[in-house]
């Protein structure tokens, strides 16, 4: 049975690395401050000495020496300020990859208008969010699914990679075993294990504890389960319909950490990977300004004569903002009956150039253009130079579009054999062609002035101008127009050499 069969370490001890990493990178991503405490170790005040702890080695060594590990004093409120500059990388790369939605074109005319209705919005939204995912945690398992009590056809679902036992041949996914905990109760954990081969998956039931996967039970024991029990085989398969394997992973970007580990050699790399320390430290620096924010608010030192008596017991108070005051019958002392004004300065110049400095720095580390993420201003400029900014941005794109293209045309041929294997209709399952429209679309105006230049010119045919400015229409749009154009034109004439017969 490929699923396991003892009682194992689970998840297994080799992914421990990959898992730590994913766990920080999912809390930065998160935006959650008090997770970032927790990871670092900053959320309880009146423990050892931060300073003394930050001359220490080791784990704790390292972790004191970020800002995040320091902790609140006791008796102060916490102070930190996040940036939550994570999300918004990791949402900026599912904008630049899936701001439109790619194209999927087969050669039958069943197949295709069967995939027109698989590939809706649905698939769009789904892609999105996959990729925000893929580039936090450094890549994204997506499969077909279907449940013919739910709807009408197959869907793409995404499944994370720290729930994920991959194995790879030669670099490509050959099989990946998908773990979720379905139920805790008195120290015991059941887990659902969904192991994908080509053809079928295999599915188990485990109770066992946190650390330790323990002794199969069955399907039936989790509701979560309990409908797969008549489905399964007896070596607890079910059939996909698909002959391939049914899943495709998607790595954000090449591995640099895990390159010599020979189990995680070919797992991908997160946008935030080598980031943290910068991170770390904008939230320091947005944290500072907003400290010289609160010390620069004004006060107002008063003599303790000036004070007007709440009562026995109740305390003093003085009030800055009554107009008229009665006399002070007490001695002359001086200046010590003077009001004390304390201003302190707010260096907004200061921290801002940090600020703005730091973060250029972190999009530059992930392959970013500072344009992207609006620095630089929002000024209206055309495509080309759109472009030019974003270069950086750009050449990222394009080389994670060089990981998801394949994996599309082989996601969506194996959604096409999972629906006409679940729900008929005569479909073909093929391999589509993908394509990923600009993420940059031209200006209607600056397309309009190319267009007439290059027709007083006769530099282009009226086919190749319409194409131009309508670069989303198929061929019968496209000779649809061209003919309406030629017609109010009065352009739109017989070939003289193919009229009738000469006299």
């Amino acid at each position: 049975m490929p699923l396991p069969t003892g009682d194992t370490t689970w998840p297994p001890p080799h992914l421990g690395p990959a898992l730590d990493a994913m766990h920080t990178w999912d809390t930065w991503w998160s935006g959650d401050p008090d997770r970032l405490e927790s990871l670092y170790g900053g959320s309880t005040g009146g423990g050892p000495d931060p300073k003394r702890m930050q001359y220490a080695g080791g784990v704790m060594g390292r972790i004191a020496r970020w800002w995040w590990g320091t902790p609140t004093a006791a008796g102060e409120r916490r102070t930190k300020l996040h940036v939550p500059i994570a999300g918004d990388l990791c949402g900026g790369s599912a904008d630049l990859l899936f701001s439109e939605p790619p194209r999927f074109t087969v050669d039958d005319d069943t197949t295709q208008a069967r995939l027109d209705v698989l590939t809706d919005d649905g698939l769009l939204a789904t892609l999105q969010t996959a990729a925000e995912i893929g580039a936090a945690l450094g890549g994204i398992y997506l499969r077909p699914v279907y449940d013919q009590d739910v709807a009408d056809r197959a869907w793409i679902t995404a499944e994370h990679a720290d729930r994920a036992l991959p194995e790879f041949t030669w670099g490509r996914l050959s099989a990946v075993t998908f773990w979720r905990v379905v139920r805790e109760e008195d120290g015991q954990v059941w887990r659902w294990l969904q192991r994908h081969e080509p053809g079928r998956i295999f599915h188990g039931l485990y109770q066992g504890t946190k650390d330790k996967l323990g002794r199969a039970v069955p399907l039936e024991d989790a509701d979560e389960t309990a409908g797969f029990a008549p489905l399964v085989s007896a070596e607890g398969a079910v059939e996909t319909g698909y002959d391939g394997l049914d899943v495709v992973y998607i790595p954000n970007q090449s591995s640099r950490r895990w390159r010599c580990h020979p189990r995680l050699k070919d797992w991908g790399r997160s946008d935030l990977d080598g980031v943290e320390p910068l991170m770390d430290a904008l939230d320091e620096t947005y944290s500072s300004w907003m400290r010289d924010i609160r010390l620069g608010k004004g006060r107002i030192v008063v003599p303790e004569s000036y004070l007007q008596s709440s009562g026995p017991g109740r305390g003093a108070s003085w009030n800055p903002d009554q107009e008229a005051f009665a006399g002070v019958n007490v001695l002359n002392r001086g200046e010590g009956m003077a009001l004390t004004v304390a201003q302190f300065a707010v260096r907004v110049a200061e921290h801002r150039d940090t600020a703005e400095d730091l973060v250029n720095q972190i999009l530059r580390s992930a392959g970013y253009s500072g344009q992207t993420f609006g620095i630089g201003g929002d000024v209206a400029v055309t495509a080309t130079e759109v472009t030019a900014r974003e270069r950086r941005s750009m050449t990222t794109r394009g080389k994670k579009i060089l990981r998801w293209r394949p994996a599309l045309a082989h996601l969506v041929e194996a959604l096409l054999a999972v629906d006409q294997y679940a729900f008929g209709g005569g479909t073909v399952p093929q391999r589509p062609t993908v394509e990923f429209e600009d993420s940059v679309q031209e200006d209607p105006l600056s397309l309009a002035n190319t267009a007439d230049v290059l027709r007083r010119a006769q530099a282009a045919s009226t086919d190749t101008l319409v194409r131009m400015a309508h670069p989303e229409w198929d061929d019968d749009q496209v000779a649809a127009e061209v003919a309406l154009v030629r017609q109010e034109s009065g352009t739109a004439v017989s070939d003289p050499m193919q009229a009738g017969d000469w006299p």
